[in-house]
C-alpha cells in the first residue's frame, strides 16, 4: 500500500502542530516546516513518529523565500496533501507601517503559497490527485481596522484559493481554504486579555476556538467528495 504524505508549513506550533498529529494519526509521512522554532518542531516530530509509525521531514527556513521552498521539493518525489498555514500578523495603523514591514506579510501568508503550490502541482498531478487547503482569515472576507496587510493577504488567498481550484479541478486537484476567527494560538498574544473578551462577547458560541477544531476540519476535507473545491469555508463559532 502506497504510504501518505503531507507537507505542512507553520508546523511547530497551534494550527499547524494540531494538524500534523492529526495526519499523524492517519498515518501521513510528514515534512515539517518552520522558520524559528526549532526545539519545538523537532520534539514534535520525535514524539509523532515514536507514537504513530510514521517519519517526519523537517524543514527549516523561511517560507517568504522562493529558494527554501524550490530546496525542499527537490528532496520530494511524492506528495498528496500541502497545507500552507504559516502566517504572520501585524497590528497597527496602515500609516505608521514601514514598507518593510508590509512586504513580510505579504511574502509570507501569500506568496509563500505560490511558491509552495508551484512546486506541489506537478507531484499530484503526476499522482492523479492532492488536496491543497490555505488556512486562511475571517478577515480576508470582512476586512480589520488595524490589521489593513494581514487582511490584504488573506483576502489575496482567498481569490488565489478559488482560482487555483479552478484550474486543477479538471486533473483531480481540490484546493480549499477554511478561514479562521478567533482561534487561541500566540498570534493572538498581542492582544490583551479586555481585548479578547470583548471580542468573545460578540461570538455566539462564546469562546476562542482552538487548533484542535480548525485540524478536525483540514481533516474533514481530506475526506471530501472530489466536487468540494474553491471553497473558502469559515470557522468562527457564527462570529462573522
Amino acid at each position: 500500500m502506497k504510504k501518505k504524505t503531507a507537507l505542512i508549513t507553520g508546523a511547530s506550533r497551534g494550527i499547524g502542530k494540531e494538524i500534523a498529529i492529526a495526519l499523524a494519526k492517519r498515518g501521513y509521512h510528514l515534512t515539517l516546516v518552520c522558520l524559528h522554532s526549532k526545539d519545538l518542531i523537532f520534539e514534535l516530530a520525535q514524539s509523532l513518529e515514536n507514537e504513530y509509525h510514521i517519519t517526519c521531514n523537517i524543514q527549516l527556513g523561511d517560507v517568504s523565500d522562493s529558494r527554501f521552498a524550490k530546496h525542499i521539493f527537490s528532496d520530494l518525489s511524492q506528495l498528496d496533501v500541502l497545507v500552507n498555514n504559516a502566517g504572520i500578523s501585524h497590528v497597527g495603523l496602515l500609516s505608521d507601517m514601514t514598507c518593510e514591514e508590509w512586504n513580510r506579510v505579504i511574502s509570507t501568508n501569500l506568496s509563500s503559497v505560490f511558491y509552495f503550490s508551484k512546486h506541489a502541482i506537478p507531484l499530484m498531478l503526476k499522482n492523479g490527485a492532492g488536496k491543497i487547503i490555505n488556512i486562511s482569515s475571517v478577515w480576508g472576507e470582512q476586512g480589520a481596522s488595524m490589521e489593513v496587510a494581514y487582511s490584504a493577504s488573506k483576502g489575496g488567498l482567498n481569490a488565489f484559493t478559488r482560482a487555483l481550484a479552478k484550474e486543477l479541478a479538471p486533473s483531480n486537484i481540490q484546493v480549499n481554504a477554511v478561514a479562521c476567527g478567533l482561534i487561541d494560538t500566540d498570534m493572538n498574544s498581542c492582544f490583551t486579555k479586555e481585548d479578547l473578551d470583548n471580542v468573545i462577547a460578540e461570538i455566539p458560541s462564546d469562546r476562542i476556538g482552538t487548533p484542535e477544531e480548525v485540524a478536525a476540519l483540514v481533516c474533514q476535507l481530506l475526506d471530501s467528495p472530489s466536487y468540494l473545491t474553491g471553497q473558502i469555508i469559515t470557522l468562527d463559532g457564527g462570529w462573522t
